[in-house]
């Protein structure tokens, strides 16, 4: 099955960690949040990948390019120049694609193999996940032998709580029609255009097991807990003898874990990465290449993205840290509330829950602390914010 990947989104709800690079290139247990979408795809019969790609294009190029030998399918790059919807980004890549039909994924979304195979081979078919709260997604309507009859976009009184989990595959003539595809909003969306194939071929409605959108920040904490668990111990780097590591953990060549050093997987060290002496890593971990965590720091939980650097005394719980961000010492971040409610979270101007009854901070690029710096739970810090020595931090910056 030739698989269109949709990697040219700029994560808008996705910021402060999205400022400066696209959203599909976050990292993940090691790879690309797109990565994982492509490998996925190809494990589950794709023949070829053709990737979308738009704001930063380089970055999914350069990453792709590197990694072909390794794929085993044909991979071809498709520039989006207009921003017009799902379904121009589809156009877009219709050139490049050969007869017959095609399936579509969003490449911000993590699916499992045997689901994206059972898709596959149900086309005309659309992915279908059930959910607790359908209001923020796009609703299926099934008709009564079970095809999909149509998509509600974000119903304030949904029918259902089956969502569209943004994988499709079409029919070889929906190719034609994307361009009249247009939304009430002007847009060309893909739900528009699967309707219009409803008219003319039944479309399957096929369940998936698991599935999950990375859309905003803990989201990417979350991906990272799913694909994390799925590794083996894979040490390369350089562990003292003093250390001790439990659990399943990836150790890249290059990385070097130091004396007094506890690691409890799953956690996974990228090369470059220095930890300890006397650091505590532990849950659902994901160091980036040439970090730096330091003597008496605890991580538990959370993403820390390349050259970044927790040196002395910190604490830093279920959050999230650009590139190059630098924690003053004695650095500490709180995770949880003292109602034990769900943490909230600012995405697009407004504060949302995030489901998480621990979630900390997300650091965009390039953020510094002043030593002895205290942050709340919820609290964002956008690309270059510092802070001074001793300051308590409770509000965005």
């Amino acid at each position: 099955m030739q698989t269109v990947v949709l990697a040219a989104g700029e994560g808008t709800r996705m910021r402060p960690l999205t400022a400066d690079r696209p959203k599909p290139m976050l990292p993940v247990a090691g790879k690309p949040l797109v990565a994982h979408t492509v490998e996925t795809a190809i494990a589950a019969g794709a023949s070829r990948i053709v990737l979308v790609v738009g704001y930063e294009a380089d970055a999914v190029r350069t990453y792709f390019e590197e990694a072909d030998a390794d794929l085993d399918v044909p991979v071809t790059f498709v520039t989006q120049d207009r921003r017009r919807g799902t379904a121009d980004a589809v156009a877009s890549a219709v050139p490049a694609l050969d007869d017959g039909p095609f399936a579509v994924l969003n490449g911000d979304a993590l699916y499992e193999v045997a689901d994206l195979r059972s898709l596959f081979e149900s086309g005309p078919a659309v992915g279908s996940y059930r959910v607790e709260n359908p209001s923020a997604y796009g609703v299926l309507e099934r008709g009564e032998r079970g095809y999909l009859e149509g998509v509600i976009e974000k119903p304030d009184d949904p029918p259902s709580n089956l969502i569209n989990t943004g994988a499709y595959v079409f029919p070889a003539e929906t190719r034609d029609r994307l361009d009249v595809a247009e939304s009430d909003r002007g847009e060309l969306e893909l739900t528009d255009a699967l309707q219009r194939a409803c008219e003319s071929v039944d479309v399957d409605v096929v369940p998936v097991d698991r599935w999950l959108d990375v859309g905003r920040p803990w989201e990417l904490l979350e991906a990272n807990e799913w694909k994390l668990a799925d590794l083996d111990t894979r040490v390369r780097g350089t562990v003292h003898p003093d250390a001790t590591i439990t659990g399943d953990v990836v150790i890249e060549d290059g990385a070097r874990i130091k004396s007094g050093v506890v690691i409890d997987g799953p956690a996974y060290v990228s090369a470059g990465a220095t930890v300890g002496p006397n650091a505590y890593v532990r849950g659902a971990t994901y160091l980036g290449a040439d970090t730096k965590i330091g003597h008496a720091v605890e991580v538990k939980n959370s993403v820390v993205d390349d050259g970044s650097s927790l040196g002395h005394l910190s604490y830093l719980g279920d959050s999230v840290l650009g590139r190059n961000v630098n924690f003053g010492a004695g650095t500490n971040v709180a995770n949880l509330r003292h109602d034990g409610n769900s943490v909230a979270f600012t995405v697009k101007g407004d504060r949302v829950s995030t489901g998480r009854r621990k979630f900390g901070v997300v650091c965009g690029d390039r953020v510094k602390t002043g030593i002895d710096t205290s942050i709340n739970a919820g609290v964002r810090l956008d690309t270059e914010t510092t802070t001074g020595p001793g300051e308590t931090i409770t509000r965005d910056r």
